[in-house]
């Protein structure tokens, strides 16, 4: 099992930190995929693959999405002041990839329809959560922005998680039906 995690790294002691070490640690965490989506201020939609996605709040119900400075998702969200967040189900990889693509046909090639507030995309096949936010915050955070979203309606259905983690992608171990709830 030890190989499945790649090379071992004894740490950089004092040598600073780089984006390359940092990005090979947070790559050994496994998280779940969502896409966030936003509506430009011409209308189009805008979305990206995202696995940096935390609850912050109960109450009020608040999440938040780190989102790259330069990525067009952002700056369609601070114009539109209102995301979604599409948490991708097991069979949703093929989307996961899509949207982490530059490729710009990537609302055409999946189905999705307007976040009943928002009118965000929610994307109707690959997820099976989905969360309509209103932009309540922005931090800047090095080369990317922390993003606060109050949690305006949900939808979901159970089904499997996708995951991501070591460099790839996989399914919450076991079916949906066999877990008890929390």
């Amino acid at each position: 099992m030890a190989g499945d995690l790649g090379t071992a790294h004894t740490g950089t002691g004092t040598a600073a930190v780089t984006a390359a070490d940092h990005r090979s640690f947070m790559g050994t965490f496994p998280t779940g995929v969502a896409v966030i989506t936003s509506l430009g201020g011409d209308g189009r939609p805008h979305g990206l693959t995202c696995t940096s996605l935390a609850s912050v709040s109960l109450c009020p119900p608040t999440l938040l999405v780190c989102l790259g400075e330069r990525s067009g998702t952002l700056e369609a969200l601070r114009g539109h002041g209102a995301f979604a967040v599409n948490l991708l189900h097991a069979g949703g990889q093929d989307t996961a990839e899509l949207f982490a693509s530059p490729d710009g046909r990537r609302f055409l090639l999946t189905p999705w329809r307007p976040a009943p507030r928002s009118g965000a995309p929610w994307l109707t096949t690959a997820a099976f959560a989905t969360a309509d936010c209103e932009v309540s915050e922005i931090v800047p955070a090095g080369d990317h922005a922390v993003v606060f979203g109050r949690v305006q309606a949900l939808d979901w259905r159970p089904d499997t998680p996708l995951l991501y983690g070591l460099r790839g992608f996989s399914a919450w171990p076991g079916p949906a039906s066999q877990r008890g709830a929390s």
